[in-house]
């Protein structure tokens, strides 16, 4: 299959990964029609691209900065928010590298994101999103986005980002699935919630603009408990298995999927969240300006 060609993402009703430039224009195109006109940027890299160490991640003629300068271009006013991570470009596919003995190094895969958030920034980048949970990598990214006088390009951390069982179609979306182990040494413990207090004073000390919590509905509380303790704006991720799982009820009978999509949103936004990142944009965009599933 063609880097141009749309492919149908199975785990996914309605989702697909799009093609590099008329399926990803049309896609956006629609989006704007009804008001949506932020866009986050993942994406299915080939095999063949795959190091251990994630070099292709900051190729400024990679797929991600290319387009990033294809959408600027043709939509000068949309926010693009891009993806800080090395699982896409991971040969083993951790969020970072991975020593011999199958410790992450965190160190050594903090300054490849940092490379990486910077070609991202360079090909026009709005919002840089750290998604690996290495730490101190907000403090890093700062540092290296401003000693390339990208001031004014945002990061949203992932603050609370929970090994959790809900990514699953992602992961198979972007074939991004670990090769081996789990991402549970990084990744948060969903019975932990005091960390999440910890990781949101790291972020905002280290300079984050927005900090995300991920997944979304099954973390309510996490979501709450950072609206209550940070003055930064608070990002939700309503993550593949919500989406899936609300498409499969839906496709069954068993429930109204628009009813139950526009309730899970409003019960992210009534938690406290500012941001919403979700597969339902689009749909749920078009039932706001009465348009139906649009």
């Amino acid at each position: 299959m063609k880097v141009e060609d749309d492919a149908p993402i199975g785990a996914m009703p309605g989702c697909y990964r799009l093609g590099w430039r008329h399926g990803l224009l049309d896609e956006v195109y629609k989006a704007r029609d009804v008001g949506v006109n932020s866009f986050v940027l993942f994406p299915k890299v080939p095999d063949a691209l795959k190091t251990p160490t994630g070099d292709e991640a900051y190729n400024d003629n990679g797929l991600v900065p290319r387009t990033i300068r294809l959408l600027k271009d043709k939509f000068p006013d949309i926010v693009i928010y891009t993806d800080v991570a090395l699982d896409p470009y991971s040969s083993d596919g951790h969020d970072g590298i991975v020593r011999e003995d199958g410790v992450i190094m965190n160190d050594e895969t903090v300054y490849q994101l940092c490379k990486q958030a910077v070609s991202q920034a360079r090909a026009g980048a709005d919002v840089v999103s750290p998604s690996d949970m290495m730490d101190g990598r907000v403090g890093a990214l700062r540092a290296a986005l401003d000693a390339e006088g990208f001031h004014d390009v945002s990061i949203m951390s992932y603050t609370a980002k929970y090994a959790s069982s809900f990514y699953g179609p992602f992961r198979e979306a972007l074939d991004s699935n670990p090769r081996f182990g789990d991402k549970k040494t990084y990744q948060m413990n969903p019975a932990n919630y005091r960390e999440a207090l910890i990781e949101t004073a790291a972020d905002e000390a280290e300079g984050a603009d927005i900090l995300l919590v991920k997944p979304g509905l099954p973390y309510l509380d996490i979501i709450r408990l950072l609206r209550d303790n940070s003055a930064l704006p608070i990002a939700a991720y309503q993550v593949s298995g919500e989406y899936s799982m609300i498409k499969a009820g839906g496709a069954l009978g068993m429930i109204d999927e628009q009813k139950v999509m526009m309730e899970s949103l409003m019960c992210l936004r009534r938690a406290g969240a500012d941001v919403i990142l979700t597969y339902f944009a689009r749909q749920a965009a078009g039932v706001l300006c009465g348009m139906g599933s649009k």
